[in-house]
């Protein structure tokens, strides 16, 4: 389904089953750790806004990584989203969803991916035009199973989860109907980004580029 809200949204979350969310705290580790998960076949980042270095990060990565697809994560007010319009991020992601938030980005071109976790949630968000939904915190809101539950309900809308989810139980996720990818952070461990070990989090994100449902 193509949302009226999120044209073209869907398509580029589709081009990989994992969305590395990351947490950048020194912009001198932001090209090398984009490349890493770029050449592991992972080029939809979410950079998430919960950094002083975090705009800094989006600009390097979108300057000098080739390949790399740039949103931008933890976008929570219309400063955030406004932001990630003037960073030029292919979209934007938000933990949940408020009135202020919804009406903010019928006013930006970035596409914005916001967050459920309920069918009331998800329902709303769908009345506002957005059939394509994070579903955060995936595990500690049920998980694959809770997910399921809303293929027949509401299959109209897609869901990207997000949160707790780990390499051996991401397939759980993938394999439903309504689930386009996921969104992880496994595959970029701090203590890989503090050795600077970018051949290893490339291993990582190889593997991650090949789970399947």
């Amino acid at each position: 389904m193509m949302s009226e809200r999120q044209p073209g949204l869907e398509a580029l979350l589709r081009q990989a089953p994992v969305v590395p969310v990351l947490v950048i705290d020194d912009v001198a580790d932001a090209v090398p750790l984009a490349k890493a998960l770029v050449e592991g076949g992972l080029p939809v980042l979410e950079i998430t806004l919960r950094t002083k270095a975090a705009p800094y990060c989006i600009r390097a990565i979108k300057a000098e990584v080739r390949g790399a697809i740039v949103g931008s994560g933890t976008v929570l007010d219309r400063h955030t989203l406004k932001l990630s319009e003037e960073l030029g991020c292919a979209f934007a992601v938000s933990p949940g969803a408020t009135p202020q938030l919804i009406e903010a980005a019928q006013r930006v071109k970035t596409p914005l991916l916001p967050a459920t976790r309920s069918p009331s949630e998800a329902m709303i968000l769908l009345e506002h035009g957005y059939g394509l939904q994070k579903f955060f915190p995936a595990e500690q809101s049920g998980g694959a199973a809770y997910l399921s539950a809303l293929i027949s309900p509401l299959p109209q809308v897609k869901f990207c989860p997000t949160g707790g989810i780990t390499a051996e139980i991401a397939p759980n996720y993938l394999k439903l109907a309504n689930v386009i990818t996921i969104g992880g952070s496994w595959m970029a461990p701090k203590a890989l980004i503090a050795k600077k070990d970018w051949a290893g989090i490339a291993k990582l994100a190889a593997a991650a580029a090949r789970l399947k449902g």
